[in-house]
């Protein structure tokens, strides 16, 4: 078994290397990525990072993660296999290594991929690296399959995605715990500390910053799974963090969920290089997660409206109500109208009409356009909407019976909506991941639409209700509609929206968040009278403003807005001039938390350039020190390109702290700056 064993080794080293020297080194990813294997270590990087695992025949050890550019070195103890499932990892039987350069597509970037395959006594592992030119982090996926149809046992405590052990015992660790369901939850996110000691303590959530507490060096660990709190086969933690080790947990995946005939795939690991400071670390997380989908002006970017937020579900969707918020739209420069439920032919338990019963089971007729709300064919409003240079959206509701057993039909129902009309974004709802098979099934409506269309189609995945793919997971396919929030419940309130993205928006990309913005005008009766919080007493631009980081949601009917409202046209125009710009930076939270008093703010950093936002919430101060991460002792000029601040040209003084003005409670400034010193 050895010789053999040794032989393939052999044969796949020298396959690699030839394949290597065939290279025209054209390309980021060919100049770039790279790996080896020599002197028994695997060696994985680019020009950046640089992660060298002790071979192990097979069973991958870390041994060293290194910042190749500025020359600084994490040391690992071997002697424990990186990645574990119970006792059915200890002994490999035999194992290969190879790569491949993935091409481009119109979502994914090109980039390295280093596939290392294990066969053990019952089980195999295959484990994917994938390298992107320029990022300090490289992602691992896992995919697992039986040998034989004989069943094996595990728990989630007996799982590792990743382990490390440490020469020395002064580790600090933060995880950062996500929450989505935001139907329910209006904190969607929490953080927690601790410096290890003996025991292996646990800790929640899907990204954990380690720190060396002797010279301040960091990385961290991103965890490729749903929310914690519905992780399936969930152990209760992610992480283990004691003084010299930590580990990551949970695979996602049950004994049952395993078969001989097809590589199961569990939740992911992403390690990067996380620097010395909180931006190091911002901006080494915002590398990676850009590298997920590519962000295009023409595709990415929108102002969209949704009629819901007026709570008239689907008693407004009609082909002369349709036509009147499209032309709304193009009067105030919304880019995209999406109709929610109630545009198809099957009723949902949502609509206004009592004989709505459809949710978990659709048929494929359901999802004909609604002849009675669209008599003269839906390409009418296709082109309506096409004339007035408005792109029209829809709603979709996969069946979940039987784990997504339908999914391919449903699957073609989107593509064959999209080949008819034309239709590109689909907000998909009503998701509920409560198995591995379900997840899988739902996978495959994703990539089956994504494959038949060339990528073409965009969703809207909604994060409001359900068991769903949060904020890292399933991520790959459009954006984040975040949100539900009604002026009839007395549940929006603006400074919570601008709370939850600020909050968000250190882990989050921004820019693939949708946010919203309401009619204020709709019951203020409802709210307590004197409340400085209530949507009536706040500015609409202002509202609008909370959003310009975001994908900016017009949760409204355009059509039924009073006269001032137009007052915000200007403003959306001329954002729209710099949106692309605005999001293409890295976006992080600025100023203090959000909490209806508070100067906060957003940073949107590029190379030497930028944009700032500053908002003033409801206190008495015209005038505040705000902290950004802007280098000290630099001269910075300052734009004002909306808003109320006043143009700047400063020295910024300690920690990036800078004096905003801002004339009036609820007012704000959008700045773009340049670095000139």
């Amino acid at each position: 078994m050895m010789k053999l064993y040794m032989k393939r080794i052999f044969i796949v080293f020298w396959g690699i290397v030839f394949s290597f020297v065939g290279y025209t080194k054209d390309s980021p990813t060919e100049q770039s990525c790279f790996f080896r294997l020599e002197d028994n270590q695997l060696v994985i990087g680019n020009d950046v990072v640089t992660r060298t695992f002790e071979w192990n025949g097979g069973s991958l050890q870390n041994k060293s993660l290194t910042d190749t550019g500025n020359g600084i070195c994490f040391d690992f103890e071997a002697g424990e296999e990186g990645f574990a499932i119970s006792d059915y990892t200890q002994k490999v039987l035999q194992a290969d290594v190879s790569q491949k350069v993935v091409v481009q597509t119109p979502v994914i970037p090109e980039h390295l991929e280093v596939e290392v395959y294990a066969e053990y006594e019952e089980i195999e592992v295959k484990r994917v690296f994938s390298v992107y030119p320029g990022c300090p982090a490289i992602a691992s996926n896992f995919y697992i399959r039986l040998k034989t149809n004989e069943d094996i046992q595990f728990d989630a405590a007996e799982t590792k995605l990743e382990s490390f052990r440490f020469a020395t015992d002064h580790w600090k660790y933060k995880a950062v715990e996500f929450f989505d369901r935001t139907d329910v939850n209006n904190n969607l996110l929490r953080s927690v500390s601790l410096v290890g000691y003996r025991d292996l303590e646990q800790m929640k959530g899907n990204i954990l910053h380690v720190q060396d507490m002797i010279n301040g060096n960091s990385f961290f660990i991103l965890k490729e799974a749903p929310c914690s709190f519905v992780q399936l086969n969930y152990a209760g933690y992610d992480f283990l963090c004691g003084k010299n080790q930590c580990r990551v947990t949970g695979l996602g995946i049950s004994p049952d969920d395993l078969t001989k005939d097809n590589w199961l795939k569990t939740y992911g690991a992403v390690v990067g290089l996380a620097g010395t400071s909180e931006l190091d670390f911002l901006e080494a997380l915002r590398t990676y997660q850009k590298n997920i989908r590519i962000h295009r002006k023409d595709r990415e970017e929108m102002i969209m409206m949704n009629t819901w937020g007026d709570r008239n579900r689907d008693a407004s969707i009609s082909e002369e109500n349709i036509k009147k918020e499209i032309e709304a739209c193009k009067k105030y420069g919304i880019t995209h109208l999406q109709i929610d439920d109630g545009w198809q032919q099957g009723l949902s338990k949502n609509s206004a009409k009592k004989e709505g019963k459809l949710w978990n089971d659709w048929k494929k007729e359901d999802w004909q356009p609604s002849k009675q709300r669209f008599p003269n064919d839906f390409g009418i409003i296709v082109d309506y909407a096409k004339n007035n240079n408005v792109r029209l959206g829809l709603w979709f509701n996969p069946s979940r019976n039987s784990d997504y057993r339908n999914w391919k039909r449903d699957a073609e129902v989107v593509v064959t909506l999209f080949r008819t009309y034309g239709i590109r974004y689909f907000k998909i709802d009503g998701v509920h991941l409560p198995s591995k098979k379900a997840e899988l099934n739902l996978t495959k409506f994703f990539d089956y639409i994504a494959e038949e269309t060339n990528d073409s189609v965009f969703l809207n995945l909604d994060a409001t209700a359900g068991t769903r793919g949060g904020y890292h997971f399933l991520n790959r396919y459009g954006n984040i509609f975040l949100e539900n929030r009604y002026t009839d419940f007395v549940n929006y309130y603006p400074y919570r929206t601008l709370r939850n993205l600020w909050m968000l928006s250190s882990y989050v990309p921004p820019e693939n968040l949708q946010i919203e913005f309401l009619n204020k005008w709709r019951n203020r009766d409802k709210y307590h009278d004197g409340d400085p919080f209530a949507p009536i007493n706040i500015p609409f631009e202002y509202q609008f403003a909370i959003t310009l980081m975001a994908q900016p949601l017009a949760w409204f009917e355009a059509s039924m807005l009073p006269e001032e409202a137009k007052s915000v046209i200007p403003i959306i125009n001329k954002y729209k001039e710099h949106q692309y710009k605005i999001h293409s930076g890295t976006i992080v939270p600025i100023g203090d938390e959000p909490n209806g008093k508070s100067w906060t703010g957003f940073q949107s950093i590029g190379n030497n350039e930028g944009y700032l936002i500053i908002y003033r919430e409801f206190n008495a101060q015209d005038k505040a020190s705000v902290k950004t991460f802007l280098p000290d002792n630099k001269h910075i000029k300052f734009e004002l390109v909306l808003g109320n601040g006043r143009p700047l040209s400063e020295i910024i003084g300690k920690d990036g702290c800078i004096d905003f003005y801002m004339p009036s409670e609820y007012s704000y400034g959008l700045f773009k700056y340049k670095i000139e010193d």
